[in-house]
């Protein structure tokens, strides 16, 4: 009775503690404009992308985690992929990331009769340079409402506003261009949001109000008529939906800092229940410690376990699905076989150390070239799959067997 007595005193008052210092009022809403597909906030995309598969029926939708540059180079005809990228590659929101190399793919996947469809405020000024043009904006400081409208008489129906925006972009200069206007953004006159641009064999939507593809847009009275507008203009074919930022970054953020406990903490509910939890473990502990005599085991002689600790090391991180672990000590002690068998610096994996390396290993250099390929693809990857390990698994055996 005498040990109960304070672990029940300790409980009432953490729960009298929660009742008196309960935070009033409901859930912040989060309005970060993520655009990120798992996201349920108002401006997350988890809408459009469940919807995806019921506007392109019976067709692949694929989620990219990859730059533009690494998938699509390795999805081409003469690639290692498992699949010739062929359809729509649709990007919405914190396109900025698109370096040269990804924009470069990017426009030859199009000019090979395949459509790239962006949606953003801005874009990375190679591409704008490239297209020759040049985006502006105008402040919506009266109601913070825009009207958007398509040009074609046939989608005037689908014509929607948005509100909660604050600046409306529009393209400025589309003269010395191929564009053709496809919509329009309505701010003292009318001015194009909305553009196509032939491309060698395919075309080159660019859309300059991201939020309409959102949640809260497109669950609003019917604004969602607008997104089946806009992607009306797009293949009957495949999607290649980029998800590179949103997977492993939120506008600088980054997946450590941005945990999924520090969305629970967020949560009123979930704040408070796992600061009870963590209190009543700790009174728990602090009334139960006392010393117990443990019971004195048999300790038997030491055996030579190295191959049993290597394959439980490696069960242990397969099962786990660690592949990003193994993958990483694969490369690493491949390297390091690399320097002290042929004396190589494998600092820069570039086409002088595969030279070197197929005339001191004797290896063809085509096989070389597509191992270190491989390894710097996976270098440049934030997910990955058993698959990606297999492959590596394979190139490795193929090198150093006869």
């Amino acid at each position: 009775m005498k040990k109960i007595l304070p672990l029940a005193l300790g409980i009432i008052l953490i729960i009298v503690l929660v009742v008196v210092l309960k935070p009033k009022g409901s859930r912040v809403v989060d309005w970060e404009e993520t655009f990120n597909e798992r996201s349920t906030a108002p401006y997350g995309l988890s809408v459009l992308y469940k919807e995806l598969p019921n506007l392109f029926k019976d067709k692949q939708i694929r989620t990219i985690y990859h730059t533009p540059s690494s998938y699509l180079y390795a999805n081409s005809e003469n690639g290692y992929g498992d699949h010739t990228a062929k359809g729509n590659y649709i990007i919405i929101g914190n396109s900025e990331y698109l370096y040269d190399a990804s924009i470069n793919e990017l426009l030859s996947f199009a000019e090979e009769g395949n459509t790239l469809f962006i949606s953003d405020y801005t874009y990375p000024e190679t591409l704008t340079d490239t297209l020759n043009l040049s985006i502006a904006y105008a402040k919506n400081e009266t109601d913070s409402i825009s009207n958007l409208s398509f040009k074609a008489e046939a989608l005037q129906y689908k014509n929607t506003i948005i509100d909660k925006n604050g600046n409306d972009f529009y393209f400025e200069d589309l003269d010395g261009t191929y564009a053709e206007i496809l919509g329009y953004v309505e701010n003292d006159g009318k001015h194009p949001n909305f553009i196509r641009i032939p491309i060698g064999e395919g075309y080159v939507y660019l859309h300059l109000e991201p939020k309409v593809f959102a949640n809260y847009n497109i669950l609003k009275d019917d604004r969602y008529k607008y997104t089946e507008g806009a992607l009306s203009y797009l293949l009957n074919d495949d999607i290649y939906y980029d998800s590179f930022t949103k997977f492993s970054t939120s506008y600088g953020g980054n997946v450590e800092e941005d945990s999924e406990l520090g969305w629970f903490l967020e949560q009123l509910p979930f704040k408070w229940a796992w600061f009870t939890a963590i209190i009543l473990v700790l009174l728990f502990m602090v009334f139960n410690a006392k010393r117990r005599q443990r019971i004195i085991k048999i300790i038997k002689p030491l055996q030579n376990t190295t191959v049993a600790f290597v394959k439980t090391i490696s069960n242990l991180y397969f099962e786990t699905q660690d592949h990003k672990n193994l993958i990483d000590k694969k490369i690493t002690y491949f390297l390091e076989k690399i320097r002290t068998s042929y004396n190589l610096d494998t600092s820069v994996l570039d086409e002088e150390f595969i030279t070197k390396l197929s005339s001191k290993s004797g290896k063809k250099v085509q096989q070389i070239k597509g191992l270190i390929r491989h390894i710097n693809e996976l270098r440049s990857k934030n997910e990955f799959y058993e698959n990606d390990l297999i492959q590596l698994n394979k190139h490795i055996e193929a090198f150093y067997s006869k």
